[in-house]
């Protein structure tokens, strides 16, 4: 078939009109150049029409005929945007096939290039939604209707960034605005509403290859930049192939015609791709630092899913114990004595300030080891009214002193916007008694030797919040994955630290109650691991550094920078395609499409 992905399929072109059809069927008859007027006095040779006219079917059902057409874009481009979002679900962990996420985005580009803009929205939102429904499906322990909810509230910023790519690949230079357009939609769905949900970056599927080294120079924000230059890239010298295969002439139509017809652009392509691979690779990742021997400690939960911590004192005397097995190891001579030790999110949900066993349990086993102690604990606030998530500074003589409190609670998870409305609608979110409070302490405390930066949970997924967490010497995630384990969300969240470490270059120490527990260099390298739902101890000398990274000085500039370029890209294509100087049409014929 001559024009594989048509720009418009039958049927879908602009409703007809009783005088427009009229007029064309006054008009000469183009199929047989018979005469079709309204003068029947004339002799046409022809039999009266109706006596020839064939039956009129019946009209078809409007749904039934836009399933049969495929939507608004057609069956082959809906097809390319459902492939594309499933590829781009494998690159993320726990598939955790990289190099999957480049025909990902360019599936989805080629689906959308050069189609009017609302038949990218559609596009758009149907590869979001094939993407974010698995790579969430860690949420189903909330409930199948949260986890569809969110999936499709995060499919709709893919909205907006389908109609801009379908826009910009009109112009000159293209890939260049597709890749810009992606960081423009993770700026905005890491920020609105409620403070974003910055999950299933592009940059969160490149945190072990030769794009990784981007990072310390602009952020996630530039590791998603080039990778999706590098998907686009691909979709480019796509385009250009197919174009050469459906020339006019029959002749040039051999492959040996076609790849010399598309050899320019391809060239184009593979070599900015392979300058892109080349660039990462040639960034250096330093990791060298004052040496810190440092212990996580994993204590376990007695149960997973939603009520891992109705024992409540069983969470907090699992990490107890296994802080008084590290100190009986360090007696021992098994491994090194630690000079801080990290606990993770939720060790003990029994407020230590107002619960003297919780106090007395945790003030022993600090004693025990001999060194400080982040412990995370959930206590209420001054006028009780609210609950701190804090990691607290524990010394083994002071007792507990400086401490930090999570800033970025979760949305409907740890408080709850409209409490008063959505209470009485959803009876689920009485598991939800009080809001967790805002947090404004600065991340950053003296932990034994040296500064540490407390990143707690979700917030690492924040770049605002680890950026300034890395004003310390080594960042800590203290998380608790109970709820979640065994899903997708674990491994993805190691994935986002290990991006962490090299973004910063600082040595991550990731400390969770029942796994995945981790302990990663400032290179992105791990070096230890934990299982899931298993007492665990780690302990190793890693580098405390100071020297902040081009991506941490620059802050959020070069995120900002890139989504102005897309945004402002999309904004000319558009304003060019009303003015009539530039027109969509199908990517692979050339065949134009004026609409929008």
């Amino acid at each position: 078939m001559r024009d594989i992905l048509p720009e418009r399929p039958p049927g879908t072109g602009e409703p007809h009109t009783g005088a427009a059809d009229t007029g064309k069927a006054a008009a000469t008859d183009t199929n047989t150049g018979t005469n079709t007027g309204t003068d029947t006095g004339t002799d046409t040779g022809t039999a009266p029409a109706a006596a020839t006219a064939a039956p009129v079917p019946a009209p078809e059902r409007p749904a039934r005929g836009w399933l049969r057409r495929g939507g608004r874009a057609g069956w082959p481009r809906t097809l390319l945007a459902v492939v594309g979002g499933l590829v781009l679900w494998l690159a993320f962990p726990p598939a955790d096939l990289t190099p999957l996420v480049f025909p990902g985005v360019a599936l989805l580009t080629l689906a959308t290039h050069g189609m009017p803009a609302r038949t990218g929205a559609w596009l758009g939102l149907v590869a979001g939604l094939v993407f974010f429904v698995p790579v969430l499906e860690g949420l189903v322990v909330i409930g199948t209707d949260a986890w569809l909810l969110l999936a499709a509230v995060q499919a709709l910023y893919f909205v907006p960034m389908g109609a801009g790519v379908a826009l910009v690949t009109r112009l000159p230079a293209w890939p260049v605005w597709v890749a810009a357009l992606w960081v423009a939609e993770e700026l905005v769905r890491g920020r609105v509403p409620f403070g974003g949900f910055p999950w299933a970056r592009l940059a969160f599927s490149q945190t072990a290859t030769p794009l990784t080294p981007y990072a310390s120079l602009g952020g996630a924000p530039l590791v998603s930049f080039v990778t999706a230059l590098a998907g686009a890239l691909l979709a480019y010298g796509t385009v250009a192939v197919l174009r050469a295969r459906h020339r006019e002439d029959a002749a040039a139509r051999t492959w040996a015609a076609v790849l010399r017809a598309s050899a320019r652009p391809v060239a184009v392509a593979v070599a900015a791709t392979a300058a892109l691979i080349g660039g990462g690779l040639a960034i250096p990742t330093p990791s060298a630092g004052r040496p810190v021997t440092v212990a996580v400690i994993q204590g376990n939960v007695p149960r997973l899913g939603m009520d891992f911590n109705a024992q409540r004192k069983a969470v907090l005397d699992n990490h107890v114990r296994v802080t008084y097995e590290l100190a009986e190891r360090v007696r021992a001579g098994e491994v090194a004595r630690p000079e801080l030790v990290v606990w993770p999110e939720n060790a003990s949900d029994l407020d230590p300030y107002a619960e003297p066993d919780a106090r007395a349990a945790i003030d022993g086993a600090v004693r025990a080891i001999g060194v400080p102690v982040l412990v995370g604990a959930l206590t209420d606030t001054p006028d009780g009214s609210q609950v701190e998530n804090r990691g607290i500074v524990w010394d083994p003589v002071r007792g507990p002193g400086d401490y930090y409190v999570k800033r970025h609670p979760v949305p409907f998870g740890e408080y709850l916007p409209f409490r008063g409305v959505l209470t009485k609608l959803i009876t689920r979110f009485e598991r939800i008694p009080r809001d967790f409070a805002h947090g404004t302490r600065d991340p950053v405390m003296r932990l034994g030797p040296a500064t540490i930066g407390d990143v707690i949970c979700f917030e690492v997924a924040y770049d605002a919040e680890v950026r300034d967490a890395a004003d310390g010497e080594l960042v800590v995630v203290q998380t608790n994955n109970a709820t979640y384990g065994r899903t997708s969300l674990p491994p993805q969240q190691i994935a986002m630290s290990r991006l962490r470490a090299v973004e910063h270059g600082r040595t991550i120490l990731v400390a969770a109650t029942s796994g995945i527990s981790a302990i990663v260099a400032p290179d992105g390298r791990m070096i230890d691991k934990s299982g899931e739902f298993v007492p665990d101890i780690q302990v190793a000398s890693v580098p405390a550094r100071t020297t902040r990274t081009i991506a941490g000085r620059a802050g959020a500039v070069p995120e900002w920078a890139l989504a102005a370029l897309g945004a402002g890209a999309a904004a000319v294509a558009l304003w060019l395609t009303r003015r009539g100087a530039v027109a969509g049409g199908n990517a692979f014929t050339g065949r134009k499409n004026e609409g929008n």
